[in-house]
């Protein structure tokens, strides 16, 4: 994130943070890169968000829950940097509660919400599972892999056009043993376009 917001960066998404501002999920995506990339392929492969609810939300340090889409600028990048990612720091997680408690409110009954950060820290999966409980799911192939292997398998998942299977947080063991390491993939043609070699 500090690339992005160098005063001498020039290229053009940093650029548009400094100006009109660029989307959230394309700025968390350059700053953090084959596992946010992953995600949100992942997201907007397969949510099926009920009406007027965004298929991807973001879990923004002090903002809550924001669409992958909103538009944001310097002034809220620094923001999120000053808010610590931790559960029992009130800045990070009232906001998340209460756009926790506005997502469970307009959710049919049969809707869920699938996870796809890190389900081995409470920091993310405490506040969420005591307002969404058995509603809130995960990809039960993310037990034991790190974030570079879980990107990778949400890419290659996306590439696939095949949905992983998903296993409520409540109660589930998030912790187990590292599994097999993901086959590279084919480098593609340059100039394809194709950004997957990288993941794995």
């Amino acid at each position: 994130m500090a690339l992005v917001l160098s005063p001498r960066a020039r290229f053009p998404l940093a650029q548009a943070v400094k100006g009109e501002g660029a989307p959230l999920g394309e700025v968390f995506a350059f700053a953090s890169g084959l596992y946010f990339r992953g995600k949100l392929a992942y997201a907007r492969a397969f949510a099926r968000p009920p009406r007027g609810v965004p298929g991807a939300l973001v879990m923004a340090p002090g903002a809550g829950l924001v669409p992958a889409d909103a538009t944001v600028r310097t002034g809220d990048l620094l923001a999120f940097a000053s808010v610590p990612v931790d559960a029992a720091d009130a800045r990070f997680r009232v906001p998340l509660e209460r756009d926790a408690r506005l997502l469970a409110d307009r959710l049919g009954a049969e809707d869920e919400v699938v996870l796809l950060g890190s389900i081995a820290s409470t920091k993310y999966t405490e506040p969420l599972l005591a307002i969404l409980g058995r509603r809130l799911l995960f990809p039960q192939d993310f037990v034991g892999r790190g974030d570079m292997s879980r990107g990778g398998l949400l890419l290659r998942a996306t590439s696939a056009g095949v949905e992983l299977g998903y296993v409520p947080v409540d109660g589930a063991v998030r912790r187990g043993v590292r599994p097999p390491r993901l086959p590279r993939l084919p480098r593609a043609p340059a100039g394809s376009g194709d950004d997957r070699s990288g993941a794995g």
